[in-house]
């Protein structure tokens, strides 16, 4: 069995400084999740529930397979298309690596130009004005959205998830940065949009009428259930339905209409002096000063001033990229938490369905149903109307049942009997409109503190759910689980079937079919697909495969799929297997080859891969914080990438490409 190598002078896990500025030490301090709901599984596995009686009826009724015709379809395809090409090797190399017989190139970096009016990059000579005129800091979600019917021309839209003063500046002072420094900051932050041209496989940005940047100054419509809510007026703002800008937006998605769907995540970091409040130190809300020291400029960011604020972000956000002037819109009705990211399937009805996971440790996997249906066509109304569908309906949080005796679940990654991890589970109701489900709690309070109301009625707290995608062709629901190296620690929830390690360091990935292959079913059944790390490890799972041939993967991230139906991962280990760069991977999920991990690239020392666009022609990752390792900073950078020489590393959008359609 293959072993990675050791490499020395490469400390795992992720630079101290990425943590500062990227979530705000979350994993430094203790998981605001102090909530007693047991793992459901521990209370009934499956043989309790054939004494119990009545609940094993309810729960055996909810069957495996989400569609069997749509999996025999997809399985009777024979062996996988689309991923013909030879695994990239781990190494530590400052580049991004592509397989043997690809080519790559960089389409956009961190301060070029959007419009004819901006300046051209100046490292040491930034200033606000430019920066909201270029490509922002830290992409994470891409898209790329077709312009014309042979998709040559595109809208490339991408979130910037979050700034690194120390990376951006030299000399900068952490204890007191400047005003400039800090309004560069909310430049930085937001979404971009750019028209881009395809020429084979290269990407070239354009100055366009449909380009923009959306930024920490930009206005936002708060709309849904929740808006209006005194828990969401300002002084700036008295009707509680305008908010400016949008803060640490990570993965997304692209709705059926064609707009995008943009997660709010680790808004907490950036609000000073939230005290003791309990629903505040549920979110992670820091009781004194931040790191950024943003509140020293503007009072929104000091809670003590402005009480609110801080309830206006954590949102799933969407924008319109095909209208420019249009306002963006931060959706109430999918609950408050760090989002991740929302991504829409359409039910059967027509009724919209958004899956969405709160990206902490001990967080958990939510659902909303749309009360209303899409209406087809791509005109405008069209658009206008679709973008109202996640204003109304029901947001619902999951539960987790293991199919296997809990003791056998003993938090080494060992299997169960059965030979998987995997269970049945149910969608719990928390509010629908101004109606709430949860004792003690107002819908308007549900909305705005979702993850108290999640636990209030028992969710499966979960390792770190992160992006969340259903597959194109049988509708069952893909979801990262991240990482939790805090499970199993003292006063924490131990291993659980969907949760299967202690110190969980490397992650895991779940395959959920809703019942009957239905969206809008309040049932579902789930299976770990991966449990990720070295092959070499008997901890980890990889649909069964052998381990012996396939690549070594931690953290995984970001989901995405390609025409195929196989199932791509971006991770973000930061160094979590002895140093090695991240990467983006493709995996097959029927046949004889499931579960045969390959890594298609990998980034540069330091990154980490976000975002992915998997085309017939031409894959898209974001490059993101590249050169972020432990004692580096702007005024020792350890990474050139992309410009070399003795450059300042520049988070960029790469596209990678061959001749002929990607994998064959």
């Amino acid at each position: 069995m293959r072993h990675l190598p050791l490499l020395p002078n490469h400390s795992p896990g992720r630079a101290a400084v990425t943590c500062r500025y990227r979530c705000g030490d979350a994993c430094f301090h203790d998981a605001p999740n102090t909530s007693a709901n047991p793992y459901f599984g521990d209370l009934l596995s499956r043989r309790a529930a054939i004494r119990a009686g009545v609940v094993a009826t309810a729960l055996a009724s909810v069957p495996v397979i989400a569609s069997a015709e749509a999996e025999t379809e997809a399985e009777t395809a024979g062996h996988p298309r689309g991923l013909n090409f030879t695994p990239v090797q781990p190494n530590t190399r400052d580049e991004v690596v592509v397989p043997e017989g690809y080519r790559q190139a960089v389409v956009i970096r961190w301060g070029d130009p959007l419009f004819p009016d901006a300046p051209e990059f100046d490292f040491d000579h930034q200033t606000a004005a430019a920066q909201a005129r270029q490509f922002g800091f830290n992409c994470d979600f891409a898209a790329l959205l077709p312009l014309d019917s042979l998709a040559r021309t595109n809208l490339l839209v991408t979130n910037h998830e979050y700034t690194s003063e120390s990376f951006m500046f030299r000399g900068y002072d952490p204890a007191n940065p400047t005003r400039e420094q800090v309004e560069i900051a909310w430049a930085a932050h937001g979404l971009s949009v750019v028209q881009v041209e395809q020429r084979g496989g290269r990407l070239t940005p354009a100055f366009s009428r449909y380009n923009r940047r959306i930024t920490m100054m930009t206005p936002f419509e708060l709309r849904g259930p929740a808006a209006g809510s005194d828990l969401l007026k300002t002084s700036a703002d008295p009707t509680g339905t305008k908010v400016f800008g949008t803060l640490n937006n990570c993965a997304g998605g692209v709705t059926p209409w064609g707009t995008i769907l943009s997660g709010e995540e680790n808004f907490n970091q950036y609000f000073a002096n939230g005290g003791t409040d309990p629903r505040r130190t549920r979110y992670g809300i820091p009781a004194g000063a931040t790191t950024r020291k943003w509140e020293r400029f503007d009072e929104r960011f000091d809670l003590a001033r402005e009480p609110n604020e801080v309830n206006r972000f954590g949102w799933v956000v969407e924008l319109d990229p095909n209208d420019p002037e249009s306002t963006p819109v931060k959706h109430t009705a999918l609950g408050r938490f760090k989002h991740e990211c929302a991504n829409v399937r359409i039910a059967r009805d027509g009724r919209v369905v958004a899956y969405s996971g709160d990206d902490e440790r001990f967080e958990y996997i939510y659902k909303f149903v749309s009360t209303g249906k899409v209406r087809p066509g791509k005109s405008k109304s069209a658009r206008r109307h679709n973008m109202t569908l996640l204003d109304d309906g029901t947001l619902y949080v999951a539960r987790f049942t293991g199919d296997s005796d809990p003791a056998e679940i003993d938090g080494t990654g060992k299997l169960p009997a059965d030979g998987k991890f995997d269970g049945r589970g149910e969608w719990i109701p928390l509010a629908r409109g101004d109606k709430s489900y949860v004792d003690g709690m107002t819908a308007e309070e549900v909305y705005v503190f979702t993850r108290v109301a999640a636990d209030k009625v028992g969710a499966t707290k979960m390792d770190r759910p992160e992006d969340i995608q259903t597959h194109p062709h049988t509708g069952t629901v893909y979801c990262a689980l991240s990482n939790n190296v805090d499970r199993g620690k003292p006063g924490k929830e131990g291993a659980t079937e969907p949760n299967p390690r202690t110190f969980n360091k490397h992650g895991q990935v779940l395959e959920l079919r809703e019942r009957g292959g239905d969206a809008l079913s309040p049932h579902f059944s789930w299976n770990l697909v991966l449990v990720c790390g070295d092959p070499a490890d008997p901890s980890t799972y990889f649909a069964g495969y052998d381990k012996t041939k396939v690549s070594p993967i931690s953290s995984p991230d970001n989901v995405a799929f390609d025409r195929h139906g196989n199932l791509w991962i971006s991770s973000d280990s930061a160094g979590a297997l002895n140093g090695l760069n991240d990467g983006l991977y493709a995996m097959p999920l029927h046949g004889p080859e499931r579960g045969h991990l390959k890594a298609f690239l990998t980034v540069p020392r330091g990154a980490e891969t976000c975002g992915p666009v998997i085309g017939d022609r031409v894959v898209t990752v974001c490059v993101q914080h590249p050169g972020e390792v432990d004692g580096a900073s702007a005024d020792n950078p350890v990474s050139h990438w992309p410009d070399g020489g003795d450059s300042q590393p520049r988070p960029s959008v790469v596209a990678v490409w061959r001749d002929g359609f990607i994998g064959d």
